[in-house]
């Protein structure tokens, strides 16, 4: 008898486990650690902005009103200290408040945020090296863009929001890797995240949105500590009749043999990468605007001249973008009408763009009424073309196949991650400390202590 043969495959939480607690970071590429680094620097920067958001202060005061749990976590770029489930919580909100945080392709939405409020709270509950840190961090993005090739797009489609629906299974593995979970318990934090999971595309463009992440990193986090306590869950809730798939997406509608093949081979973050945004606003406007800053470029594109203006992006990036009357400034960070305008009028789109009343500005309404959205038909989704029809008669157009940022072959310029960081960073810290903080991620790997990179995140470093 063939006793091999008989052996019964492994729960896919359990084979997952194997790969995530296998990872290490004496093995990673250093273009791996690189874009690591670059995924921390810009994510850590976005949430000490995001940190004074109207979204990040309303939560802030309701988890008051309940009564904060005591610990010495970090509330990035504020003078709160509390328990690491409350701080992920908080900072999650927080990293996600300005929709300026990165993406990649493959998992439809924003990788890092979902797990780095977690690993940021562990790194000050216990002693966490920067090299820790950083295997933390591929574990995360690893699994999560494991995840998106299980299920999109129709995960996305269906109207999930990506971010926070598998950005906890990120965070889970994440935080497994940095508390040092065997086998079980890392499956059991997986299989403990498939319950926890949530996040509607309807609540785009409202506070909700950047709650989704604040819940994901909070529960993912949980989903960890849960396990590392002999907590149960089932194991196969991935591929269960009543699992993660089926649920969430249906019979049909996912690949579950892309969930372990290709785990970290080739490595995510080195193709597609990371998405780094050169705006604050959603990534499916960003091809429009480089588009329009384009055509702004030209002689004779003053915006009093244009009669009318034509932009076709893809139906998918329409479904929740093509919004012609926001009414909030966190609208119109998804009306790529809104951010079209800004950017022929001002040249830039900026995080001041999307301030107060900024969205009801005269002239940027004036000329948002002259723009029409309509889809284009081609396969890339990631594309937009932008069609300027002058009143003398004149047509001025361009494309746009991939935006400024989108993907390792067409990176955001290293100045501009930079000049993009100090002024995120500048809004609640010092400008001493945000020049300390780049310099510790430059050379994360040699930080014995990450705790005291937390630590100049403090308000009381203004």
């Amino acid at each position: 008898m063939n006793d091999t043969a008989s052996t019964p495959a492994p729960a896919l939480t359990q084979a997952l486990a194997d790969r995530i607690i296998a990872l290490r970071f004496e093995t990673l590429p250093r273009a791996v650690v690189d874009a690591a680094a670059v995924g921390l620097l810009d994510s850590i920067g976005v949430t000490l902005a995001g940190s004074a958001e109207p979204c990040a202060v309303l939560v802030r005061q309701t988890l008051q009103i309940g009564g904060l749990s005591a610990g010495a976590c970090t509330v990035l770029g504020t003078e709160l200290r509390c328990g690491a489930l409350d701080a992920a919580m908080m900072n999650g909100v927080a990293a996600h408040a300005l929709d300026f945080d990165d993406c990649n392709n493959t998992v439809g939405g924003h990788p890092t945020v979902p797990m780095l409020p977690a690993i940021l709270a562990l790194a000050e509950m216990r002693p966490v090296s920067g090299a820790q840190l950083v295997g933390a961090y591929v574990a995360g993005f690893e699994t999560m863009a494991a995840f998106g090739r299980v299920l999109n797009m129709h995960h996305y489609q269906k109207g999930w929001h990506p971010t926070a629906t598998l950005g906890i299974f990120a965070g889970a593995a994440a935080s497994a890797y940095l508390l040092g979970l065997d086998r079980e318990r890392t499956a059991t934090a997986l299989a403990i995240a498939a319950s926890l999971a949530a996040g509607i595309k309807a609540n785009f463009g409202t506070m909700t949105k950047p709650l989704h992440v604040g819940h994901c990193a909070r529960n993912a986090l949980f989903s960890a500590l849960l396990a590392e306590q002999g907590f149960t869950a089932h194991s196969a809730a991935l591929e269960h009749p009543q699992g993660f798939f089926e649920v969430f997406n249906g019979a049909g509608h996912y690949a579950v043999e892309h969930l372990l093949d290709g785990w970290a081979d080739p490595y995510e973050l080195l193709g597609p990468g990371l998405a780094i945004k050169a705006y604050p606003c959603c990534a499916s406007t960003h091809p429009a605007v480089d588009a329009a800053l384009q055509l702004a470029q030209l002689d004779g594109t003053d915006a009093a001249d244009v009669e009318r203006i034509v932009v076709r992006s893809h139906e998918r990036r329409l479904r929740h973008t093509n919004r012609p009357n926001p009414s909030s400034g966190l609208e119109a960070k998804f009306s790529v009408q809104h951010c079209v305008a800004r950017a022929l009028l001002d040249g830039s789109v900026t995080m001041e763009h999307f301030d107060g009343e900024r969205h009801a500005e005269a002239p940027v309404r004036e000329l948002m009424a002259r723009i029409e959205a309509i889809p284009h038909q081609d396969d890339n989704h990631f594309g937009a073309y932008l069609t300027l029809h002058m009143r003398d008669g004149r047509e001025l157009a361009t494309y746009v196949p991939t935006p400024l940022g989108r993907d390792r072959d067409n990176p955001l310029p290293r100045e501009q991650l930079l000049e993009k960081f100090h002024a995120c960073a500048t809004r609640v810290v010092d400008a001493d400390a945000a020049i300390a903080i780049e310099r510790y991620l430059d050379d994360i790997t040699r930080l014995n202590d990450t705790a005291t990179l937390v630590h100049l995140t403090r308000a009381a470093a203004s």
